[in-house]
């Protein structure tokens, strides 16, 4: 475990466990996290040719928190994510050729090439919205339990959101109401020590982010954001305590993105030999080893399963380039007038 993620974590940290977790439940994450990161990996390369306007932040190194927890997660249930939500949204089932078509701003995207990057949407798999402002999306998926729990549906919340969004007002807004009503949701925190170009030790006084959950009476977990069987443990755990009517669990997942903040960011403030060290602790490489460990992969059989998925992944970002942009009359769509 890197020293930054012992320095940042003074309580105990759900990692390595395998409960209930079958070997081919294992197999399909490692294959959407390999799948997460080619398609952001295109997502960069597509942009700096051009082909993607505006702006991204990609999650390379984070594959295993949204695959970790959206499979906790049951079809119908609602979630909503930051700017760098691509990760995300693949894992709730968003079609790779429709996310590259809405980054491309084709009429073919997730919301007709409207929103772009940091707005994606999918009602259909419970997306309810990637949010530019950060901590914006904390008190609509905190509606939405509330909606689930007037409603009987037994369906849970689910928001992520990073580091920077605990110092936020929505933040504590949104756990200190949660908390009174006892909403079916869960807020992840994935902590990746910087908030934007910051490291969190200037921004925030306490290493735990979990332990603000105490001031709301609160249930928290620290997780191993690297890796994914812990946090499906815990977001599992998390799920089932909101869907049984025991309220709210804030989920600190300790984690590290490998790029920049945003597209142009060469991330030169990070201390020397920091991105290594955290690459060594791949999501992506530890799920594998753990794999080949058990017999249940090769070397032979991954490189297959790279080769597979980034074919799949050009595939329908070539398709995508080739859609059309929108008509003009999309302006007028969903606009009301009184």
């Amino acid at each position: 475990m890197p020293s930054q993620l012992r320095r940042h974590s003074s309580k105990k940290m759900v990692q390595n466990s395998s409960s209930g977790q079958t070997t081919d439940q294992r197999v399909g994450w490692l294959r959407r996290m390999v799948e997460i990161r080619a398609f952001e990996q295109k997502v960069q390369e597509l942009f700096l040719q051009g082909v993607i306007p505006g702006t991204t932040h990609l999650c390379q190194g984070q594959e295993a928190v949204s695959v970790g927890v959206v499979s906790a997660m049951r079809p119908g249930d609602y979630a909503t994510v930051t700017y760098r939500g691509h990760g995300q949204a693949l894992a709730l089932g968003v079609p790779i050729r429709s996310a590259f078509a809405e980054l491309m701003g084709r009429s073919t995207g997730l919301c007709r090439g409207l929103g772009g990057s940091m707005h994606f949407a999918d009602r259909e798999r419970g997306l309810l919205g990637a949010f530019a402002i950060v901590g914006a999306g904390l008190p609509v998926a905190l509606g939405a339990a509330m909606s689930a729990k007037f409603q009987g549906s037994g369906r849970v919340a689910v928001t992520f959101f990073g580091d920077g969004a605990t110092n936020i007002g929505t933040f504590h807004e949104s756990l200190n109401m949660a908390a009174v009503w006892k909403a079916p949701i869960v807020f992840v925190c994935e902590n990746n020590l910087y908030g934007e170009y910051s490291p969190i030790g200037l921004t925030t006084p306490v290493n735990d982010l979990a332990s603000r959950a105490g001031s709301y009476g609160m249930q928290s977990e620290i997780v191993d954001g690297m890796d994914v069987a812990a946090v499906n443990v815990a977001a599992a755990r998390a799920v089932e305590r909101a869907r049984a009517g025991h309220g709210p669990t804030l989920l600190e997942m300790k984690t590290y993105r490998f790029s920049g903040h945003s597209r142009s960011d060469p991330a030169k403030y990070r201390p020397a030999g920091e991105l290594e060290t955290w690459k060594g602790r791949d999501p992506i490489k530890l799920l594998n080893e753990w794999l080949q460990h058990q017999g249940a992969t090769t070397p032979r059989a991954f490189a297959q399963m790279e080769q597979e998925v980034q074919h799949a992944v050009d595939e329908a970002a070539a398709t995508a380039q080739s859609d059309p942009y929108p008509d003009l009359e999309e302006v007028y769509r969903n606009v009301v007038a009184s």
